[in-house]
């Protein structure tokens, strides 16, 4: 299994339109990747609805993870995108 943590930069954190563009690119990877977050346990970054009950506010610090082909590069190009505003 691969992992990393990040800072989610958007000022509302991983609500509404910046969780909906991240699973949407979730989505697009090529293995299942897993968020988890302030203690609660992992959860599907393709489901918007369980990225929301993660409850992620701005700087708060994200675990992503995956295993399988490709999961090094979509866990590095989903950090990168958790790492910058999505709200704008």
């Amino acid at each position: 299994m691969i992992e990393r943590q990040v800072r989610v930069a958007s000022k509302v954190g991983l609500h509404a339109r910046p969780a909906a563009v991240f699973a949407k690119a979730a989505a697009a990877a090529p293995v299942p990747v897993r968020v988890a977050a302030n203690g609660k346990p992992p959860v599907s970054a393709r489901s918007l609805i369980s990225l929301l009950t993660l409850g992620v506010q701005h700087g708060d610090l994200v675990t992503l993870s995956a295993e399988g082909d490709g999961a090094e590069p979509a866990l590095d190009d989903l950090a990168a995108l958790l790492a910058r505003e999505l709200d704008e």
